[in-house]
């Protein structure tokens, strides 16, 4: 099979590709690098993914990126520095390639960031979705996976949140920008007979996981003796869901995309285990065997206070079976990052 997958030098994306080729398919990689964080924390990520670890000199980011381009393709496998914004762009790319069925990963991420750009996330999220669909109904692409959110649900309060709850109430641009994908894909599932599978991820954490998320971000202050910004009383929580059992809830879904028809799914993917903010940075402490110090900070805009996924439609549907408690998890994502800091 042959697979595009966007944003596959992320966090997500890179492990995606790295599972995609150990299983024996191709993959086109599509990402524009971009500045959220750094494009060398990408490009160290693709390296991983395709097995190419290599001290890689960096010098500026046109020329590494396309001499990351030339160093990574195979038969199996092409990197593309692109926009999903440029529609010309990707269809040169869909031109070139055979393609059996789209992943999008790509996307602006961040709920706080959301707030103070919200016509930027439009375009990305929102005009750059529907690029990928309108390039799959003109070149007959029928399966599609889409990343979509647990934001989604907002200040739900029914818990745990399942796939039927009404999500009709974001607090964030971002959420909202979620909520447009699911509901403009099923109008190209309806009217061009697109199967679609659309994953709401539940607070993704693990290696390779991106520096600004908490649990990074957390991890290396606490390790450097640092202040760790902590928001409201320590009541909030969410859903953490490891990385390897995010992956395989996507190929599971690869696997049910290609054997059933006239499908729009909608699933989560979590753990089901809800963690207070205070039990996520007691956990990470245990870890570094070392205490944090807080910075305490009311509460942000945008922030849910609680998620919690119902997974019973994934169990169900596609055969999802989280195998990662967030203690085990916080434990392999800090030998990880201590590993990567000694290099």
């Amino acid at each position: 099979m042959i697979y595009l997958v966007t944003g596959g030098s992320g966090f997500i994306g890179s492990h995606l590709i790295e599972q995609l080729l150990r299983n024996g398919h191709s993959v086109i990689n599509i990402d524009n690098f971009d500045d959220f964080y750094s494009y060398q924390i990408k490009i160290k990520n693709t390296l991983e993914s395709i097995d190419k670890i290599s001290d890689f000199e960096f010098t500026n980011k046109e020329t590494d990126i396309q001499r990351l381009a030339s160093l990574s393709h195979t038969d199996n496998y092409s990197l593309y520095y692109q926009d999903i914004r440029d529609k010309k762009g990707l269809e040169n790319i869909f031109s070139n390639h055979s393609i059996d069925m789209v992943i999008h990963l790509a996307a602006l991420a961040g709920v706080r960031p959301s707030i103070e750009r919200p016509l930027e996330y439009e375009e990305v999220n929102v005009r750059g979705t529907m690029n990928l669909w309108e390039l799959c109904k003109d070149f007959n692409i029928k399966k599609f996976i889409c990343a979509s959110s647990s934001s989604i649900y907002g200040n739900n309060e029914k818990t745990p949140f399942a796939e039927t709850d009404n999500v009709d109430s974001p607090i964030s641009p971002y959420a909202a920008t979620k909520k447009c994908g699911e509901i403009l894909g099923h109008v190209y599932h309806e009217l061009y007979d697109i199967d679609m599978i659309q994953l709401r991820f539940f607070t993704v954490y693990g290696p390779r996981q991106r520096p600004d998320l908490a649990i990074h971000k957390f991890t290396k202050l606490i390790s450097e003796e640092k202040e760790i910004p902590f928001y409201g009383d320590g009541h909030t929580a969410r859903d953490y869901t490891y990385i390897d059992d995010i992956i395989d809830g996507i190929t599971k879904s690869i696997l049910y995309l290609e054997n059933h028809s006239n499908v729009y799914e909608i699933i989560n993917l979590g753990e089901n285990q809800v963690v207070t903010l205070t039990e996520m940075v007691a956990t990470i402490e245990n870890a570094l065997e070392m205490t944090a110090i807080r910075k305490n900070l009311p509460m942000q805009p945008g922030d849910v206070t609680k998620t919690n996924a119902d997974i019973t439609k994934a169990r169900e549907l596609i055969g999802y079976q989280p195998s990662t408690d967030f203690q085990n998890g916080i434990k392999k994502f800090v030998e990880w990052f201590l590993r990567k800091r000694i290099k």
